[in-house]
């Protein structure tokens, strides 16, 4: 099994269904009590060791997740509310180390991750029938995205970071 990708990787290439928008919700709204559950399973070395070598440990991996799904909170608003607007990337990496993620303790991450999906799900609750067809685009590889293919992607990158916290366990 490839740690890094412990569930397989994402099918960018795949036009995902729009009668799966549901299930994906569904997976958005479950991730923090799943990572709530897991964690709490962990003892305090696990949650400071890395799931490979080179890879985050639970606690980054939390922060990770927030950082990343909050932008895909504004993405899907400005898909909801521009004709396939231009999204802003941004560098994950360097976002990891910037040191909030050390100053934050775990409790406070999974309050961010439960809040932001509350929100997050409330707003993809939202979105019916032809609108989930509806863009953004990625400036750096230039696709534009399906709100129907992002929201499977989030949901698949949930379910990824959800493996790796396993992998610690």
């Amino acid at each position: 099994m490839d740690k890094r990708y412990p569930i397989g990787n994402f099918d960018y290439d795949k036009d995902h269904n729009i009668a799966d928008a549901e299930m994906y919700v569904n997976q958005i709204e479950e991730l923090p009590s799943k990572v709530r559950a897991l964690v709490s399973e962990l003892s305090e070395e696990q949650l400071h060791t890395p799931y490979r070598e080179n890879g985050w440990t639970p606690i980054q991996v939390i922060h990770h997740m927030g950082d990343s799904h909050l932008n895909s909170l504004c993405r899907f608003k400005l898909a909801m509310t521009e004709d396939n607007p231009i999204i802003r990337p941004y560098d994950e990496k360097t976002w990891a180390i910037l040191g909030d993620y050390e100053l934050m303790d775990i409790e406070l991450g999974l309050i961010f991750l439960e809040a932001l999906h509350a929100k997050w799900t409330a707003v993809l609750k939202t979105i019916k029938g032809d609108d989930w067809k509806r863009t953004f685009q990625h400036p750096e590889s230039g696709i534009n995205y399906t709100l129907i293919n992002a929201l499977a992607m989030y949901a698949w990158h949930g379910n990824h970071h959800l493996a790796h916290i396993e992998l610690v366990r």
